[in-house]
């Protein structure tokens, strides 16, 4: 059988068409645009027509291919932005037009789920695990063993907190702090209500994780065989997340591993996850490039 994924999120829309076969999963294409979906959602409660837009266009481009592979069974999820946003379903009426299918506005549950399918499959650490999705408007924490014991979505995200906080190119020391103390108050709530502190492997996905994952272990382009299931300090984490809120949007952008939509909220999403890093007393946490977009695929199996 062969199924195609979509995940669309507050920064990106991503898509992944899979052969399906045994309870495993054979890539025929991965393919992601950064469609800046929340732009604003945090301060208006509404998708912006220029991002519906740029969504729109982005979907055209994912729907032909679907259509010319004849993809057998397609689910389209829909997160943190489309579920804020008072005019969401302007966005569900362009999805249906341009697709074909209903999107589904999941929630934070649902998300935190399909993330920990898809990052824990293959996985050769020591349970349970902490899993954290670092998305653009919410962070999902999941702890579990093979399944999902806890679970909650947090609405902090890499483009939320940079809206919210971080204005400066490179931002303030006291918009830093700010943006640290908003996060670590909702971290802190979030590993007490999963119980977190208890988990012995805390693993990172997305797009912030990986990049910062490919920037601490120096690679010449992004890698992503090389950074799935990498380990990854602390003080590294630690290292690059300074290094990135201390250097302009210009002189991320010439980072070679960075995707350049993500060159200005990247500092923010680099901070999320070293916060969580601290105040669960994970000393390091892995990579993943298989996440909710895996788990999505794996559920129309």
């Amino acid at each position: 059988m062969q199924v195609a994924a979509i995940d669309c999120g507050t920064n990106s829309i991503r898509l992944l068409i899979a052969d399906v076969a045994g309870g495993a999963l054979t890539d025929v294409s991965r393919r992601m645009e950064i469609v800046r979906l929340g732009e604003g959602v945090d301060r208006t409660g509404r998708l912006a027509p220029e991002a519906i837009e740029r969504t729109r266009t982005a979907l055209l481009g994912y729907a032909a291919e679907i259509a010319e592979l004849g993809v057998d069974r397609v689910r389209m999820c829909a997160t943190s932005a489309s579920r804020d946003a008072s005019n969401a379903e302007d966005f569900r009426s362009m999805v249906r037009a341009v697709l074909g299918v209903e999107p589904e506005v999941i929630s934070g549950e649902e998300e935190a789920r399909l993330s920990f399918a898809g990052a824990v499959n293959g996985l050769n650490a020591e349970p349970p695990y902490l899993v954290v999705d670092i998305g653009g408007g919410s962070t999902e924490f999941v702890v579990g063993f093979e399944r999902v014991e806890h679970a909650v979505s947090v609405d902090i995200g890499c483009v939320r907190m940079t809206e919210r906080h971080l204005h400066g190119d490179p931002p303030a020391p006291a918009e830093v702090a700010a943006a640290e103390a908003d996060i670590t108050r909702t971290v802190d709530a979030a590993l007490r209500k999963v119980s977190g502190h208890g988990a012995m492997t805390l693993v990172g996905l997305a797009g912030s994780v990986t990049t910062v994952a490919a920037l601490a272990l120096r690679l010449p382009e992004y890698d992503a065989a090389r950074i799935h299931h990498a380990r990854i300090p602390y003080d590294d984490v630690a290292k690059v997340t300074a290094d990135l809120l201390g250097s302009t949007v210009a002189d991320r952008r010439d980072l070679p591993v960075m995707h350049p939509g993500r060159a200005d909220v990247i500092g923010a999403g680099a901070l999320i996850l070293r916060v969580i890093m601290e105040r669960s007393g994970k000393l390091s946490v892995v990579a993943s490039e298989h996440d909710i977009l895996d788990g999505i695929a794996f559920s129309l199996a």
